[in-house]
């Protein structure tokens, strides 16, 4: 059984939350070691659930606990670069403005800054496949609908 279980395929999870502003304007979070923005969110570790995950990064990367709205995409990746395929969770983390950023304070200085962005917008500051993926999220939101998508396009 060992063997068996040490043969089984590993797949890497991040997962993320997405809020929105009235306008439908996305919040993104400018991280300080890398060029693209995210949404808030990060890797899954070892024995965590994705829900657990997107709330503890929301707490590090912005100091925020707020609840953990409904999963709203299921993202099936590819592995790329040195990366293994894995798996990305976006929950529906509600809608916020402008007045919610006030005073938000980096706790770990792993993020630099954080803003509402159009989708336009954003697709010039993520990776395309996040941007795919947050399309795909506001369809969900939309739709009322869990969306599964394959490196960011929709599949059901």
């Amino acid at each position: 059984m060992e063997q068996y279980v040490a043969g089984l395929a590993r797949k890497a999870m991040a997962a993320g939350m997405l809020f929105r502003d009235r306008a439908d304007r996305i919040l993104l979070v400018e991280p300080s070691y890398k060029p693209n923005w995210e949404i808030p969110g990060g890797v899954v570790e070892a024995d965590e659930s994705p829900w657990a995950a997107a709330t503890r990064e929301l707490a590090e990367e912005l100091g925020w606990d707020v609840p953990l709205g409904r999963l709203l995409v299921v993202d099936h990746v590819r592995p790329q670069d040195s990366r293994p395929e894995g798996l990305r969770f976006v929950f529906d983390g509600g809608v916020l403005d402008d007045a919610d950023l006030v005073g938000t304070v980096f706790p770990d200085a792993e993020i630099l800054s954080a803003g509402f962005h159009t989708l336009a917008q954003a697709r010039s500051k993520v990776k395309p496949l996040l941007a795919d993926r947050i399309a795909a999220a506001l369809v969900a939101v939309e739709q009322g609908v869990t969306v599964l998508c394959e490196e960011g396009r929709r599949v059901a």
